[in-house]
């Protein structure tokens, strides 16, 4: 994912902890912190961890003040 996303919808329907740290613009230790954060829709695969594309939006919209 090197190329800068502008919308939701060009996101994959899974992302990576590398792809949330470029989405949110923190690092990817940041985003490993996050996606083991209670609350983070993380989604465990044995040791890996992804996130659905929707429940990141929502977990966005949730925290930004925007759900609704």
């Amino acid at each position: 994912m090197k190329q800068n996303q502008t919308s939701y919808d060009q996101l994959p329907v899974t992302l990576t902890a590398d792809m949330v740290a470029q989405v949110l613009g923190i690092s990817r230790a940041g985003a490993y912190t996050l996606m083991h954060a209670n609350g983070f829709p993380t989604l465990y695969i044995g040791k890996r961890m992804i996130v659905g594309k929707e429940q990141f939006i929502k977990w966005i919209d949730t925290n930004s003040g925007k759900a609704g």
